[in-house]
């Protein structure tokens, strides 16, 4: 992410301001340098609002005549929640049916990191994804499903640990075609795989 200077420093003093208010000592040795270093890492946890996919995606598209459904499941992910601004995470799984072209697969991760890395909400995060792909390979057929566990469920407000989310956009023969949905379905067995014990 290109920050500029002035624009980290009054992250820095924000922040800084922020923990004196909540009572804390911003001299204290163990936080006197947290205000800079939290204005790293937000310029991290917020660096998609400054990737270009198609800069991403570059040549990694291949004339391909393949019609079968490729699937790429359990990509690890981490965002913000807009609300709190506190981390979801969990996993997603994208598949698509090439109409003549295919994507390098490690682009897919890629393209993910691009949206995940804001401040977003799940649903969102689901359909941005699903609607780049649809975009830049033209397929038969996308599906995004994201399983997450949001902390701000589970650290706050109703604090239950167990329960996460799942999201899902269909497009094209996902969503009309009821045969392709069922063996997208089938191929990705049970969901879950999110679940703490499996991340």
């Amino acid at each position: 992410m290109d920050t500029s200077q002035e624009t980290r420093s009054q992250i820095t003093k924000n922040i800084r301001n922020t923990i004196q208010l909540l009572g804390e000592d911003v001299e204290r040795e163990g936080l006197v340098d947290t205000p800079k270093r939290y204005a790293k890492a937000m310029e991290f946890l917020t660096s998609g609002y400054h990737k270009n996919v198609d800069q991403i995606v570059g040549r990694a598209l291949f004339k391909e005549e393949s019609s079968e459904i490729v699937i790429v499941r359990d990509i690890e992910l981490f965002s913000l929640c807009e609300h709190h601004l506190l981390p979801f995470y969990g996993k997603a799984h994208v598949a698509y049916i090439p109409n003549g072209k295919i994507i390098g697969l490690s682009k897919i991760p890629r393209i993910i990191d691009v949206y995940s890395r804001r401040f977003q909400v799940q649903e969102r995060l689901t359909t941005q994804i699903s609607s780049e792909l649809e975009r830049i390979l033209k397929p038969l057929g996308v599906a995004v499903i994201i399983e997450a566990f949001h902390l701000c469920m589970m650290m706050r407000g109703v604090e239950k640990q167990s329960s996460y989310t799942i999201t899902s956009s269909m497009l094209g023969a996902f969503r009309d075609d009821p045969t392709s949905r069922k063996e997208l379905l089938d191929l990705l067995g049970g969901l879950g795989g999110s679940r703490r014990g499996n991340f």
